[in-house]
């Protein structure tokens, strides 16, 4: 009971510290503001400030610092007969739906504001930088390891040389798809491939919403672009079961 309580208040200290700065930033610029200052405006000294974020940077990236091994997770939790990509494509394209701002697609101001601030300030870029490299080296072992049971041949709109209604079939002399560990380098690759293809999927939505168009206006090009996305992965995916 008591340690419960502690944690919820280290939390409630964290999310406090962290609003604090994230508030400065966007109102001063993240170069422009010191720690020292942060601290005195949230109330705390600057050895607990440090205790909680051991960087700068951790100021702000700690909002999304949830969304950190997000991938992997999706990939361990899709539903027999559903691909790695299968189950990531699905996945973002509920994003969009919803509006998530992991894709780009929300034109919340403050949402539009943190944004701004992390592609802006080049050490943020930098970081977020090394979170996608961790994430896709999870996503890699999360793809590395073997079905529970076989996979049907997932369907594709489109077929080996672009036209409608046929599904890819295996390269040649590539495995079938079935279930067992997949080669690390394999998956290591298709998820690298996959974290990239998020990325400009977001960018460009955020883009888009930075020169002034709504979410609503949008949504349909990125529903269009991320099936265009993730049907080129399929297809030099789909042969080795991913």
């Amino acid at each position: 009971m008591v340690e419960g309580l502690r944690t919820r208040k280290k939390e409630r200290t964290r999310r406090a510290i962290s609003e604090v700065a994230i508030a400065m930033f966007l109102e001063h610029g993240f170069d422009q503001v010191g720690v020292a200052e942060i601290a005195a405006a949230a109330e705390v000294s600057k050895p607990t400030l440090f205790r909680y974020f051991p960087s700068k940077e951790d100021l702000v990236l700690d909002r999304i610092s949830d969304h950190r091994g997000e991938a992997a997770a999706v990939v361990r939790a899709r539903p027999a007969g559903r691909t790695p990509l299968d189950a990531l494509h699905d996945a973002f394209m509920a994003g969009l739906d919803a509006r998530e701002p992991t894709t780009g697609l929300c034109d919340h101001p403050a949402v539009m504001a943190y944004h701004r601030l992390v592609f802006d300030t080049p050490s943020l870029a930098s970081r977020v930088a090394e979170y996608a490299a961790a994430d896709t080296e999870a996503l890699a072992e999360a793809m590395s390891e073997p079905m529970s049971e076989p996979m049907s041949e997932p369907m594709s709109e489109m077929g080996e040389t672009g036209g409608m209604g046929g599904a890819a079939g295996p390269a040649p002399g590539a495995p079938a798809n079935t279930p067992g560990p997949v080669p690390r380098l394999t998956s290591r690759l298709v998820a690298a491939q996959y974290v990239a293809v998020r990325q400009i999927l977001a960018r460009d939505n955020y883009a888009a919403l930075a020169s002034g168009r709504t979410a609503g206006e949008v949504h349909g090009e990125a529903v269009a672009a991320a099936g265009t996305a993730f049907d080129l992965l399929r297809h030099g995916a789909r042969a080795h079961g991913l």
